[in-house]
């Protein structure tokens, strides 16, 4: 009797009809028609027999798709519960066995070798340095924003308002002649930093505004 081979297969233990067929000395073909059979008992009662038996295939010798199951433990269950005598038994203990050796297996961590180690840590290392890339990555078009896209807040608003103000009471006593001149310096200021209103300029030239409002000098007193 061969070994039977038990792998994991989307979350579940499975082994493969052909191996079970030969274990058991059946034609492929008529353990299929048996599952086929269980299939449409189980699904006529409501029962998911995906639990059980997993519509799968394989190439054969000529490089054909022909059909076959993948079983889990449970259709083993099944599948061995129909059998009598020295088949069923030797089937059974090889199955219960195969299935109890995956299990202990996968529950068990994996011992690295020392090239094993040393690749995980480079893999480890070179995923670190992805993440950090990223994050600067992430940081420098944050800091872009903030410098090229960003306009002036509130209080920035205010600051630049009050630059404006100053400049214009010292430059005029004329209470007249006040408004006309502060139109005309916002109106330089939406100029001079190509924006459509002076709440418009960018954060990063608030202080370079300041300045242009601290030197401005009116075009009728230059």
């Amino acid at each position: 009797m061969n070994e039977l081979k038990v792998i994991s297969f989307e979350g579940q233990l499975v082994t493969e009809s052909r191996l079970v067929a030969e274990m058991v000395d059946q034609q492929h073909k008529e353990l299929l028609r048996t599952i086929r059979n269980y299939i449409g008992i189980l699904t006529g009662a409501g029962l998911r027999s995906l639990d059980f038996f997993i519509p799968h295939t394989y190439q054969d010798a000529k490089k054909e798709v022909r059909p076959c199951f993948l079983i889990t433990r449970k259709g083993c269950d099944m599948v061995a519960n129909k059998m009598t005598g020295e088949k069923g038994v030797l089937f059974t203990a090889e199955y219960v066995t195969r299935f109890e050796e995956m299990e202990k297996e996968l529950l068990t961590p994996k011992v690295l070798t020392p090239k094993e180690q040393l690749m995980a840590s480079m893999q480890l290392t070179l995923e670190t340095a992805q993440e950090v890339e990223d994050i600067k990555s992430k940081v420098e078009q944050l800091e872009d924003k903030v410098e090229n896209q960003m306009t002036l807040d509130y209080s920035m608003q205010r600051r630049l308002q009050k630059a404006v103000a100053a400049r214009i009471y010292t430059l005029c006593d004329d209470g007249k002649e006040r408004p006309r001149l502060f139109r005309e310096l916002y109106r330089e200021i939406k100029d001079r930093f190509g924006v459509a209103s002076y709440k418009d300029v960018r954060r990063k030239d608030l202080q370079a505004a300041i300045w242009y409002v601290e030197a401005w000098i009116p075009r009728r007193a230059a």
